[in-house]
């Protein structure tokens, strides 16, 4: 599939996406297909009198280039990079530039920080949701490799490996590392980091109306298979407006399936 942002038929490898059909989604993603280069065959035309010699072709227009993505796929600065369990950070100890955002916080210290954009784009989302009657903060933003290193490590030691690598990423493969993602809390730091957290009036006007200010609920219902984690409903992830509206638009549920990337189911 083929939306209609400069993303369009190439992985950024500058290679054809590979087609792949999304499942049943609650939240995100998909991918475009490229332009068919197969010519039409005229009708309702009389055939050409044959002259007794073979026709000379006439020369064909070469094909179509791929159109290019608009933003970079896999540079960590990029509001489209895809960060998963096969595509890790380039460098893997990447640290962006970062802001932390005017709105109310249940974290302090590099957790409560953001890229500039997305702390922008942040500050717009709890300001609306503020105004809708509807209570939010910031759980959890940055973490940086180092930080990353240490929640892997607890993880493991406290649930082993295997389940480890659906609920925490590895470090370098984290979204958080690159300040373009961030967890979500309800005010009173209602069902924080839990399933239940979907049922609160923060997820739930989140879900709503976070595309208006170019998030996705990244990790959304039963896509594990593609995304690699399991649902959360509280991780947000800035990718643009007009992104995040088509992705909404199209019921496309993740950004693998979006930019026509594999699954990512392990490492």
């Amino acid at each position: 599939m083929c939306a209609g942002l400069k993303r369009c038929g190439t992985d950024d490898g500058g290679r054809p996406a590979p087609s792949t059909a999304p499942p049943a989604t609650s939240t995100q993603a998909a991918s475009p297909t490229a332009p068919s280069t197969a010519a039409a065959t005229p009708t309702g035309e009389a055939a050409a009198p044959s002259t007794g010699e073979a026709a000379t072709p006439s020369p064909q227009p070469p094909a179509p280039s791929p159109t290019p993505p608009a933003h970079s796929l896999t540079d960590p600065t990029s509001q489209w990079v895809v960060v998963n369990k096969r595509r890790p950070l380039a460098p893997r100890a990447f640290a962006p530039e970062l802001a932390q955002p005017d709105v109310p916080l249940a974290i302090s210290g590099e957790g409560a920080l953001l890229n500039p954009t997305t702390a922008h784009a942040a500050e717009a989302l709890f300001a609306a949701a503020a105004t809708a009657g509807v209570g939010m903060t910031l759980a959890s933003g940055y973490r940086s490799y180092a930080t990353q290193q240490a929640t892997y490590a607890s993880e493991v030691a406290a649930q082993g490996q295997a389940l480890a690598d659906v609920a925490s990423a590895r470090p370098g493969y984290s979204e958080h590392q690159t300040g373009w993602a961030f967890d979500l809390g309800a005010a009173g730091g209602t069902c924080s980091f839990q399933p239940c957290f979907a049922d609160t009036p923060a997820a739930k006007w989140a879900a709503a109306h976070a595309h208006e200010f170019g998030f996705i609920v990244r990790y959304p219902w039963m896509l594990h298979g593609i995304t690699g984690y399991f649902y959360e409903p509280w991780h947000l992830r800035f990718i643009g407006v007009e992104a995040a509206t088509e992705m909404r638009q199209k019921g496309i549920g993740t950004l693998e399936e979006y930019f026509g990337l594999p699954a990512a189911p392990t490492y």
